[in-house]
């Protein structure tokens, strides 16, 4: 939710006016307030249109940014799901390995004890035949009761002799076997227990990787969020200033109305007071006629001598009234043409002002003085009325030269 809105300067013009301009101001005065108001709601609203343009860019980079790091973590993250479903066969393999290891190990141990015991039966055996007296073929025979049963008896003795030995290569056999078995194992379990540990040194450091562009993308998600809400307080603020500008724009027209009204009834009560005069020296049979008042524009002087650095026209986004003529500080600057002092003293924006009224709707103004020599009444063209110099918004000594007609601006080339 927004906060409240202020109330508009248009349902509140009185008592603005009233706060801001002191009792028995004229209407010059409470127009020349509102028309400062007017000229810094401008500027914020020119600020807030380029800060909202500033926030709106960013807000558009940071999006692309955030956009590139979310593709680039989905390709790491399919990379890391790679390495991850990889690595656990590697370790499921080498698990496997060890586990095989393990059991030829033991098998070996079991073979080499059984190839130990059988050895050591057939050498126990022949001890035992080289020691004792061996039987002699003829004591074999004399104790055989049959032909059969010796040929069983001597067939006996050897198959002996030949069953201890068989048993004893073949357990060898299986020994040797076993041994090198193991040690094919053995080596391709280091080579696969090297390859996981290089396979998970990889993942980690793209699933680091990875850790780090989200944690950017966090990063830059939250400062969008910041910019993105900073932009909505612009955009309500700017808006809420666009509403009391057009409020105060509608404010100072009706003033200008009534300036201009009162311009018209005091031309209206000249032109009576002259024709009264007229009558009056006709009866009298005088024949001296009497001009009216006021400068046409080709009777227009330079306020100064210098060269026009800024024209009238659009500048940085809003109108600019009047020209610039760049001169030394403290140059004396000359009424324009004949007319009265409507308004002497400091102006938001211009600094110390000087405007003069040459009626017929006409007034010139003379902006950014250094300091003025003439607090209001009538003035000659040529007059000096002020010096030149920085005040107000500038950026260096010169003067703001400006023709209104009917309180708007006009280029003022026009009238020079």
């Amino acid at each position: 939710m927004h906060p409240p809105r202020r109330l508009p300067l248009a349902a509140a013009c009185a008592a603005a006016l009233a706060l801001a301009v002191p009792a028995g101001a004229t209407l010059q005065d409470q127009k020349k307030h509102i028309d400062a108001s007017i000229a810094a709601l401008q500027n914020r609203i020119a600020t807030s249109k380029e800060r909202s343009g500033v926030l709106s860019s960013e807000i558009a980079a940071a999006s692309t940014q955030i956009d590139s790091l979310q593709g680039r973590i989905a390709e790491l993250s399919d990379v890391v799901a790679a390495l991850e479903a990889e690595l656990a066969e590697h370790r499921a393999r080498l698990a496997s390995l060890k586990d095989k290891l393990a059991e030829q190990t033991r098998r070996l141990n079991f073979l080499v004890e059984q190839h130990r015991i059988a050895q050591h039966r057939l050498e126990e055996r022949l001890v035992q035949l080289y020691e004792a007296d061996s039987p002699s073929t003829v004591e074999i025979f004399l104790q055989a009761g049959s032909l059969r049963e010796l040929i069983d008896q001597l067939d006996y003795f050897r198959a002996i002799g030949r069953q201890d030995k068989q048993i004893a290569d073949e357990l060898e056999r299986l020994r040797d076997e076993m041994r090198l078995a193991r040690v094919e194992t053995k080596k391709t379990t280091e080579q696969v227990a090297a390859a996981t540990a290089a396979l998970a040194e990889t993942t980690a450091q793209q699933r680091a990787a990875r850790d780090q562009l989200v944690a950017e993308e966090q990063a830059l998600a939250a400062v969008r969020a910041q910019k993105r809400s900073l932009l909505a307080d612009v955009n309500t603020q700017r808006h809420e200033d666009e509403e009391d500008l057009d409020s105060m724009q509608a404010a100072s027209a009706r003033i200008a109305d009534q300036i201009r009204a009162a311009q018209e009834a005091a031309a209206a009560e000249a032109a009576a007071a002259a024709a009264a005069a007229q009558e009056q020296s006709g009866s009298s049979g005088s024949m001296t006629t009497s001009s009216t008042s006021g400068v046409s524009s080709s009777g227009f002087t330079w306020p100064v001598s210098g060269p026009v650095i800024s024209g009238f026209g659009t500048r940085w986004g809003r109108l600019h009234a009047g020209i610039d003529i760049a001169v030394p500080q403290g140059t004396p600057v000359h009424a324009a043409a004949s007319g009265r002092i409507i308004y002497a003293g400091v102006m938001s924006g211009y600094g110390n002002i000087v405007v003069i009224d040459h009626g017929n709707g006409l007034a010139t103004a003379y902006g950014h003085l250094s300091s003025i020599w003439i607090g209001g009444g009538s003035v000659q063209q040529g007059q000096s009325i002020a010096a030149s110099g920085c005040t107000g918004q500038c950026l260096g000594p010169h003067v703001h030269f400006e023709v209104r007609v009917n309180g708007s601006p006009v280029d003022p080339l026009g009238y020079l």
